[in-house]
């Protein structure tokens, strides 16, 4: 039995954990703003929120083996600016951290990302987690994620004995998800840039609850991404969804983004041209071979999956 805290158990990743766990042996604490809908037997709620002095009083009354740290602002809430983000992101995790390492906690489990790579045209085609971790300011997400694993990284030459599993996800999809990416999808037709078929690795919700799993039980520790086999690029996912494909050349959608965006036409600017032309593909052999997961649903499946529940 581990007595395992999560941050973040209200959202959508949180939620599928928490199913995985229903009844096993382990001791859960489930932390949020607000307590999840549906508790399994072996969990309580604790109220915690990230930005503020939670983290330290939770943390050290709780006292976990194993804290599984989802908190994160992937679409940030109407009227919230970047600063908010930070707090959550970066600021709620560094909170986190010195909290597990004052409790003593033995494993600390963080859900990064793959845009935390960045999004930079010189990306190989397939990047491993030798490969550098470079974010890009313009997008916060990225920027905010590439800040947390500099501050893992750190703490893992400072504080050995904090064992680490950080997991850099690529695209969640599964019953529930909906969000800025999947509004792409739903559009009457799917925007690319000429020249780059812009390719998304997914992974299945309940895959990742799994491996979340294991990373908080008896997986190793270590960096690994995390995807199905196998990428969609724009093309192909267009044909599934019958959707014509709208390619632009990037100097002529940087100019509409450039001139939109100020007068609030658009909620994107001309930096976002980037997450079109050089999205991160994610190569998966770590997890399979070194983790010991391989996803039950590769990128392509988890996208009819999700598919079939859009009713798209």
């Amino acid at each position: 039995m581990t007595r395992i805290l999560i941050t973040g158990a209200g959202g959508m990743v949180g939620r599928a954990l928490l199913a995985e766990l229903a009844g096993s042996a382990h001791e859960v604490i489930a932390t949020d703003l607000a307590a999840p809908p549906e508790l399994p037997a072996n969990a309580r709620f604790a109220r915690m929120d990230v930005t503020g002095d939670d983290p330290a009083r939770v943390i050290a009354a709780e006292r976990p083996e194993v804290i599984v740290h989802l908190a994160s602002i992937v679409t940030p809430p109407p009227g919230s600016g970047r600063d908010f983000a930070y707090r959550v992101d970066v600021e709620g995790t560094r909170k986190v951290l010195a909290a597990a390492i004052k409790a003593g906690t033995r494993r600390l489990v963080v859900t990064s990302s793959g845009a935390a790579y960045g999004y930079h045209a010189d990306n190989p085609e397939w990047l491993r987690e030798s490969d550098p971790v470079r974010g890009n300011r313009e997008f916060p997400y990225s920027d905010h994620k590439r800040q947390v694993e500099e501050m893992l990284a750190e703490a893992r030459h400072d504080t050995p004995e904090l064992e680490q599993v950080v997991l850099r996800v690529g695209t969640v999809l599964g019953e529930g998800t909906d969000n800025q990416i999947t509004a792409l999808f739903r559009k009457p037709r799917l925007l690319t840039i000429k020249g780059s078929d812009s390719p998304f690795v997914f992974i299945w919700t309940r895959d990742l609850a799994r491996i979340l799993l294991r990373a908080a039980t008896d997986g190793p520790a270590g960096i690994y991404n995390v995807a199905g086999d196998g990428a969609l690029g724009m093309s192909e996912i267009a044909r599934r969804l019958g959707k014509p494909v709208l390619r632009l050349p990037a100097w002529s959608l940087k100019a509409a983004l450039a001139v939109a965006h100020p007068l609030r036409l658009s909620r994107y600017g001309p930096e976002q041209v980037r997450f079109l032309q050089y999205r991160p593909v994610l190569a998966n052999d770590a997890l399979k071979h070194e983790f010991g997961y391989t996803p039950e649903k590769t990128s392509a499946e988890t996208f009819e999956f999700w598919k079939t529940w859009a009713g798209l």
